[in-house]
């Protein structure tokens, strides 16, 4: 079991850059799946970014609204998983959550798949 801790987010101007940090103070973490989520007022939560676990090689999933704009990335040393979010558009407001799953290397964009969620951060981006 994990608790994963959000910090960052905030407000940017269009074609700004924000990180988003997930931390866990427990060492397992790097043994599960981490996915980034997000969920606009009165929308569904939906799939970002994914970084399966460090023993499955750390692979990289995105969703095709973020590919090339977003990268999510791995500080074993940290304990800490980052999205760094570039190009932000006004569409890419909302409440981004961090989670964390075990990793049994398939639907890795699925709720499901995650059982352990950050508290989530709010993303503002102006035009």
């Amino acid at each position: 079991q994990v608790q994963p801790v959000q910090s960052g987010g905030g407000l940017v101007q269009a074609g700004g850059s924000l990180r988003l940090s997930c931390t866990a103070s427990e060492r397992t973490f790097s043994s599960y799946v981490v996915g980034w989520f997000r969920q606009a007022p009165g929308k569904e939560r939906e799939f970002v970014a994914a970084i399966t676990a460090l023993w499955r090689g750390g692979n990289t999933y995105y969703a095709d609204s973020v590919k090339g704009r977003f990268t999510t990335a791995r500080d074993n040393a940290e304990n800490t998983v980052y999205l760094q979010m570039n190009s932000l558009k006004p569409d890419d407001a909302a409440v981004y959550y961090c989670a964390a799953g075990p990793d049994y290397g398939l639907e890795y964009t699925e709720l499901h798949t995650y059982r352990y969620w950050g508290q989530g951060t709010q993303v503002t981006v102006s035009s």
